[in-house]
């Protein structure tokens, strides 16, 4: 409410104030600028001047600096405690019946609301909070430690700790780095001079041979820049998880540190064990965590009774894992992985009672492994009349595509504890209600759902998503996230922490590149010497105000005008343009509202009118949904369930927020949570946080934070990497397509930029791979070449070209310690998804995009055979399969008859055909693992694929033999000029 002839202050929208005089002992008016009178109060002051500007917005004159010496003593609602409400500053009048009649455009009607009789005590709540919010950012310092977040506490303690920082970065050596970007340098040049002399030498013997050699070269020369210039400044990170427990976790005190909601997302148990489910939610509910600050989601996509009885074995079995586990410092705590150690697991441990316990805990693990092999094998058959639960009724899931919402706390604060009486973390099974004819957009939408129903129960501040064969291998990992994310020098701008992906259950060789170590080991680590790694699927910590859509706090504060002229064409531009220098620095990074659209401090510096306009645009309603519990949570920025919450009524909440038309008309997989539009939900979420100018940050710990289950045989992993491609094809052929989306903030960096550009088109570089394949059999069956008689010259662009690919590969190796048989296995299944999965991907979006095709979400096995290695020579039948072999044989053909038309056509013959089965052999090399995992255990191979490989190499050959046969040149002149019956 305005007080009787005081202004509103035009940052915060609350009375500017008094000042007292000493000389009068009255109170005036506080003036921040004595020019032009412009209404600021003394905190929005003191923030101004701190942050460097130092002149009135409106008039340009530098503030009195001098009033800010009084204001530590004056009226605490005017002070500035650094808390930052990232919202916007709007509500809706609640009625009894949900409609919303009006929008709320200044505080002081939402102060009458939140008096008012009639309103809904949880709005009431909700405006309450939000008001004493405000009041606490104008609280001084020191009266208000006790009540700012423990974060912020931490920037206003003791200088020795203050000095202490959680994590550090590790650049790379500049001897390693230095030659790495002086050869990157030096390889780009010679590819300039290399094309230069390739496309100013044609070979017109084969001119189309030659054309399509070039642009393929050209595509894999751009491919290379994509790929190779954000790993331009590589960095490695280390954490002190030591002085984390000194800062949060001090002798005698409650922890501080921040909870963490985990989300488990499981769909088809019969393809995704579980057993391996149920290990990774043993190993969550066991990390080394504060447990009432550790909450687990299981989202059972498929609603099925298996995974539900499944869940309520493994929390009942949880009552004597957990302690076992805390209590020896158990690792990894996943109980299959552990007793499946190939380990001295007396080593470091003298307690007496170990082996005891030890060999009881392994007796009733095995138990629990057969009473949820017996689940599993009673899921074999459905029953005609449908799953029915203990107590008589059906089981609300018996139809997958029409059920309703389900939701069973297990275990909590309220639920059972563990065979010592201590408390276990929340263990929550959530289904979320599915019905015909609306869009459930699979992995992503039951996310968002996990969002929301997290939101409600808990309201963690930081998520940690895993797939349901991700284990916790290392119990410290969330630790070592919260080194990052309650730093308070780092975790402003910071929207997830990803860890590396580890697998187990592959072999020494890693035939087909399952641990794709190149990627995890060398390009994320480039990339977090940008803005940060991608987001990969699994292993990653967000920050929940990150995956509502808000901007980071570091974003700058727009000028007025840039503003009003970006987000409501009824606002004018000042009349008067920026004299400041700050004003132009600030003019000069104008950001499109729709980038971070629910940033407060962006519009904070406006009237109550031009607030109104900008308002009218963010209503929570039409952002999140009709949940008043829900939005109230999104205003809590450090988590917690909301005051005003009924513990009675937050199940049937939680039920509501995961309805099927829940997210009908909302920003819902548009501008928050999980982005929907393509299978590759991950890399699409990741691009618009860091768009919104977020950063990430790429946290390698000495033990692997996570591992999980890789599918190792060939058909698995080509179907596994023919989903991600078609991923990247459906975001490029989408809006947010990074070749033009995510300009208008400028808040994405060009090697970012060119990262993501570089996730989006790699599948397309199929289509000049399997060309390039192709030539080296076409040249030798042919008897053409790609490339001319080489002169002196040439041979120096060729040689100093591969010599460039090697030094490049060989450097890169040694600062990120990658070994050379990754290296080589990388290149060799780069090849083998590229003429297989991808060029299927890329057709396939074709046909999602022209003829609205849609294709089907295949859930990828996990192994669960007790044999190492069981699955990695068992050959499933796919199309995928058939244009890899055809090259395969094409290319062999090409070389037995290279040889042969060698023989025929003599010496000379010898020198050109060299060149050509290098290439040859180049690419059955790369092809060499498929060609293993084609052949099988028994080494046998299904008929299907033998006949469609002959019958497309038999073509090639038989057009080989039509334009090109066996005949000597001389022979072909003879018979040109023979022309009569004589001859």
């Amino acid at each position: 409410m305005m007080e009787s002839g005081v202004p509103l202050c035009s940052a915060c929208g609350e009375p500017v104030g008094f000042s007292s005089s000493a000389k009068e002992e009255e109170e005036e008016v506080f003036v921040a600028c004595n020019n032009c009178n412009y209404p600021l109060c003394a905190a929005c002051l003191e923030d101004e001047i701190r942050k460097g500007r130092g002149s009135c917005l409106r008039c340009g004159e530098p503030y009195v600096r001098n009033v800010t010496d009084k204001v530590s003593q004056e009226n605490t609602n005017h002070g500035d405690s650094g808390v930052r409400l990232r919202t916007a500053a709007h509500f809706h009048d609640h009625q009894e019946n949900g409609g919303h009649v009006r929008n709320l455009s200044s505080l002081s009607i939402v102060e009458s609301e939140a008096n008012s009789e009639s309103g809904n005590p949880l709005w009431k709540n909700r405006v309450d909070s939000w008001m004493e919010k405000k009041n606490k950012k104008k609280v001084p310092k020191k009266s208000e430690k006790a009540q700012i977040p423990v974060e912020q506490q931490m920037e206003n303690s003791e200088p020795l700790e203050a000095g202490q920082p959680l994590s550090r970065i590790i650049p790379i050596s500049p001897n390693k780095l230095t030659p790495y970007r002086a050869v990157i340098i030096m390889r780009l040049i010679v590819l300039g001079l290399f094309f230069n002399y390739r496309i100013t030498n044609p070979v017109n013997s084969a001119y189309g041979l030659w054309l399509t050699s070039v642009i393929c070269e050209i595509w894999f020369a751009v491919s290379w820049v994509l790929d190779q210039f954000p790993k331009w400044s590589p960095i490695n990170r280390e954490t002190y998880i030591d002085r984390l427990s000194a800062r949060y976790e001090r002798e005698g005190e409650d922890s501080q540190l921040a909870a963490v909601d985990f989300f488990v997302s499981t769909v088809d148990p019969l393809k995704e064990p579980p057993l391996i489910t149920g290990n990774t939610v043993l190993s969550i509910l066991s990390a080394d965590y504060p447990v009432d600050k550790v909450s687990c989601y299981v989202s059972d996509d498929g609603s099925t009774m298996l995974t539900f009885e499944s869940l309520a074995e493994t929390s009942e079995f949880a009552r004597k894992w957990v302690p076992f586990c805390k209590k020896y410092s158990i690792e990894p705590r996943a109980p299959e992985f552990y007793f499946s150690q190939k380990i001295d697991y007396l080593k470091d441990k003298i307690q007496p009672s170990f082996v005891k316990e030890r060999r009881a805990m392994k007796r009733d693990y095995e138990e629990y492994k057969v009473r949820i092999n017996a689940l599993v094998a009673k899921a074999q058959k459905t029953p005609e009349e449908g799953w029915i639960m203990q107590d008589g009724t059906p089981w609300p899931g018996n139809n997958p595509r029409d059920h309703p919402g389900m939701i069973q706390v297990f275990l909590g604060h309220s639920g059972a504890h563990d065979i010592e009486g201590n408390e276990l973390p929340r263990l929550v099974y959530v289904s979320r209600e599915k019905r015909p004819g609306y869009q459930h957009h699979k992995k992503a939408g039951a996310m968002n759902a996990l969002v929301r129903v997290s939101a409600i129960l808990t309201n963690a501040p930081y998520i940690l998503n895993l797939d349901c064969d991700h284990y916790v291998n290392n119990s410290k990992a969330v630790r070592e996230a919260m080194c990052f994310m309650m730093d308070p020098q780092v975790c402003r701008d910071v929207c997830y922490i990803q860890f590396p992906q580890r697998f187990d259950g592959i072999d020494r060789s890693d035939r087909y590149a399952n641990r794709n170590i190149v990627f995890f080991d060398v390009n994320m680590k480039g990339l977090d010497g940008i803005q940060g790694p991608v987001y990969v699927g699994t292993g990653c910590v967000f920050n929940r105000q990150a995956l509502y859509g808000y901007g980071p706090p570091s974003l700058p504060v727009l000028p007025k005008s840039s503003l009003c002229s970006s987000c409501c064409c009824c606002c004018r531009r000042s009349k008067k343009a920026p004299e400041n220098q700050n004003d132009i620095y600030r003019d000069a990074r104008r950001e499109d509202l729709n980038s971070a659209i629910f940033n407060l401090r962006e519009i904070e510096n406006y009237d109550e009118y031009e607030r109104s306009l900008l308002i009218s645009q963010m209503s929570f309603e039409k952002t999140f949904g009709q949940s008043s519990v829900f939005i109230e949570s999104t205003l809590m920025e450090n988590g917690g369930v909301p005051e005003s919450a009924n513990s009675s009524t937050l199940i049937q909440e939680a039920i509501h927020v995961i309805s099927c038309g829940y997210e009908e008309k909302t920003e819902w997989g548009k501008e928050i949570g999980w982005i929907y539009g393509s299978v590759t939900e991950d890399i699409l979420t990741g691009f618009k946080m860091h768009c919104r100018g977020w950063r990430s940050i790429y946290c390698m710990p000495t033990r692997p934070a996570f591992k999980g289950s890789a599918p190792i045989n060939l058909s698995d992993r080509l179907h596994q990497v023919l989903r991600w491609a078609l991923g990247s094809v459906e975001i490029f052929f989408s809006r947010h397509c990074p070749l033009w989306y995510g300009y208008g903030g400028g808040r994405l960096k060009w090697l970012q930029r060119l990262a993501y550009i570089n996730t989006i088109i790699y599948p397309f570089t199929s289509l000049p791979l399997v060309a390039y394949c192709t030539l080296p059999a076409i040249c030798l069956l042919t008897g053409k070449f790609i490339i001319p008689t080489l002169s002196n010259i040439a041979t120096v662009w060729f040689l100093g070209l591969f010599i460039s690919i090697i030094l490049t590969s060989v450097l890169e190796l040694r600062w990120s310690g990658v070994g050379i048989e990754d290296l080589w296995r990388n290149e060799q299944f780069w090849v083998i998804g590229g003429v297989s999965a991808h060029l299927f991907a890329v057709f396939q979006g074709f046909l999602k995009m022209l003829a609205g095709i849609d294709t089907n979400f295949t859930v990828t096995a996990k192994a669960t055979d007790d044999a190492e290695f069981g699955e990695l020579y068992v050959f499933k039948w796919t199309t995928v399969l058939i244009p890899p072999t055809t090259i395969l044989v094409v290319n062999i053909v090409g070389v037995v008859a290279g040889f042969s038309d060698a023989l025929n056509s003599g010496y000379e013959a010898w020198g050109p055909l060299f060149g050509k089965v290098f290439f040859a052999l180049w690419v059955i090399l790369h092809l060499y693992p498929f060609l293993k995992g084609l052949m099988g255990r028994q080494n046998r191979t299904p008929t299907i694929v033998v006949l469609w490989s002959v019958l497309l190499a038999s073509v090639f050959s038989l057009l080989w033999v039509k334009i090109d046969p066996f005949i000597n040149d001389t022979d072909g002149t003879k018979s040109a000029t023979c022309t009569t019956i004589d001859c």
